[in-house]
């Protein structure tokens, strides 16, 4: 032996599978989640992504206890827990704000739930002990909240929950009250704590960085109901809707008029120019949405010859660090976002120069006429302006 404490290794929690069948909860004429059908894995992690009012945390809410559904099903581990009171499931919550006991130091707090249940002293103290290891914070038994970073106040939140073993864990936007830096950092903490435990995490954001970052798989919402659910890079790289695409990350959405399957894709006419598609809608005619992400555009110069290229006119560089955000006026009158790596020189697009904008099939997407987000309508905006 070396007088070092043994590793911590969590008890084995089975469960925590959750399925949400038709789930619906009104307030009034208000109808705040409407009509979701979900299913969450045992030891998934889980996102709910979506802008403010979109329903997430309703939902997330009905799945704790705290709203009860107008109509629908939560079933956790084969069981409707719907009129079943919060401190009988086998659930425990993380709040964006902590709801830590401001007089209690964080072994106490820690500890608080543990009240409620038959644990000895030396067993308590055990487990609190295990519990900060676990979320890094071993010697900070005797501090109160106040003597604590951001970031270390979020730990004590999760220690607290994780300490009673739930078979299901909520998140509701933990890491909202932190700065960015510190955020990034806790992101992959975090989904490295989630993955240690082996507990099933549902995780509400509006922060498609967080959702990205750490989902196994996530849900992006709208209006009370599911959009997309899959994977982060398939719901990334193949969005099934022009909302889904212009919420999550950049996305250059452009009006175009479909013309059916083509050899490797679909036929759409932008403008005066005839592209293809590779992704996407193949059988669509009509009026359609064209998507791509503004890393996937290539800058030539101008004059270039080949399929799914048109001229443009260079409108703007910017340097946002790791990338050259460039923005292009396109022949056919629309703006364009291009990102373009930083290799350490300048890049040969200034402002007022000449390009060929080769927007690649296996790159090009289209999309069912739809509404886009709010969000990022405005961050695509302010990109162009």
């Amino acid at each position: 032996m070396d007088g070092r404490s043994p590793r911590y290794t969590p008890p084995l929690m089975p469960g925590g599978e959750v399925q949400l069948v038709d789930l619906v909860k009104r307030f009034g004429d208000f109808t705040a989640v409407d009509g979701i059908n979900l299913r969450v894995e045992s030891g998934e992690f889980f996102s709910l992504l979506g802008p403010s009012g979109c329903g997430k945390t309703t939902t997330l809410r009905m799945i704790a206890g705290f709203e009860r559904p107008t109509d629908g099903q939560v079933v956790l581990d084969g069981m409707d827990v719907a009129t079943v009171p919060p401190h009988k499931r086998n659930v425990n919550t993380v709040f964006q704000n902590y709801a830590l006991f401001p007089h209690l130091n964080v072994e106490k707090n820690v500890a608080f739930g543990l009240r409620y249940q038959d644990t000895s002293k030396a067993e308590s103290a055990r487990m609190v002990g295990r519990s900060l290891e676990l979320v890094r914070l071993t010697g900070y038994e005797k501090r109160r909240p106040n003597q604590l970073s951001g970031g270390q106040q979020q730990r004590v939140a999760l220690a607290r929950a994780l300490i009673l073993n739930p078979a299901l864990l909520l998140l509701d936007e933990p890491l909202g009250a932190l700065d960015a830096k510190l955020r990034k950092a806790l992101q992959i903490e975090l989904k490295a704590i989630q993955e240690e435990v082996g507990i099933t995490f549902i995780y509400v954001t509006h922060d498609q960085e967080e959702a990205l970052t750490m989902s196994d798989r996530l849900a992006v919402m709208s209006d009370g109901r599911i959009e997309q659910i899959g994977p982060p890079r398939e719901v990334y790289e193949e969005p099934s809707t022009a909302y889904v695409a212009d919420f999550l990350g950049v996305s250059n959405l452009m009006d175009a008029t479909a013309y059916g399957p083509t050899d490797g894709g679909c036929t759409v006419r932008f403008g005066e120019f005839e592209l293809v598609a590779g992704q996407g809608e193949p059988d669509a005619h009509g009026e359609v949405k064209l998507s791509i992400r503004p890393e996937r555009v290539d800058l030539e110069p101008p004059g270039g010859s080949g399929a799914n290229r048109i001229p443009g006119m260079v409108e703007r560089v910017v340097y946002v660090g790791s990338t050259m955000q460039v923005i292009v006026n396109l022949a056919p009158g629309e703006k364009l976002q291009v990102l373009v790596a930083n290799e350490g020189e300048a890049i040969p697009f200034e402002q007022g120069t000449a390009v060929s904008v080769h927007l690649p099939r296996e790159a090009l997407r289209v999309l069912p006429q739809g509404e886009v987000s709010e969000e990022g309508f405005s961050a695509a905006a302010q990109a162009l302006r």
